[in-house]
């Protein structure tokens, strides 16, 4: 069974960013592993309590075939996190599909693999991107290569069929 990792914040990630793609991959038989920097339970914007099932200090890119960071509020948490940054880094250069919704684009950008690439996120966040050297298309939902980005909460659903499409190449 394939296995793709969403990083969320302790607290404050977007719930429907999680929940939406969560279900779509689970109902396409893909093990969904949700890692935070905390053991206890994590606490979405909008009230949903989700169990952790890793610590993102535990990964390495050996366990999953694809990475995504969830947007909401906390996710700044990781735009600066050397750890996250790392491991976006190794999954990356290993081939692996990586990416991120809403304002969690922000922490693949600042980790550099978003240089001179297509991607999206939330709007209000679309000068990180550019400063950061990616060609920002402001789509609900973006692949180039294997790198799959999506604006925010709207962009949900489609981004967790991108994703199932990206797996089953």
């Amino acid at each position: 069974m394939k296995k793709v990792v969403m990083v969320i914040s302790h607290t404050g990630f977007r719930d429907e960013e999680l929940l939406q793609p969560k279900k779509i991959l689970e109902s396409n038989n893909i093990e969904v592993i949700v890692a935070s920097t905390e053991s206890t339970p994590a606490h979405g914007k909008l009230g949903a309590v989700v169990n952790i099932d890793r610590l993102l200090r535990d990964l390495t890119s050996a366990d999953f075939e694809a990475l995504f960071f969830i947007g909401g509020p906390g996710c700044v948490a990781y735009w600066d996190d050397p750890l996250a940054h790392k491991l976006l880094r190794d999954a990356f250069s290993s081939g692996k599909i990586v990416g991120g919704i809403c304002s969690g684009c922000v922490t693949l950008a600042r980790s550099g693999i978003l240089k001179e690439k297509r991607a999206t996120v939330f709007p209000g966040d679309s000068k990180e991107l550019l400063e950061n050297g990616a060609n920002y298309t402001a789509s609900l939902v973006e692949k180039d290569g294997n790198i799959i980005t999506a604006s925010g909460p709207d962009a949900a659903v489609a981004f967790g069929r991108e994703i199932v499409r990206a797996l089953s190449e």
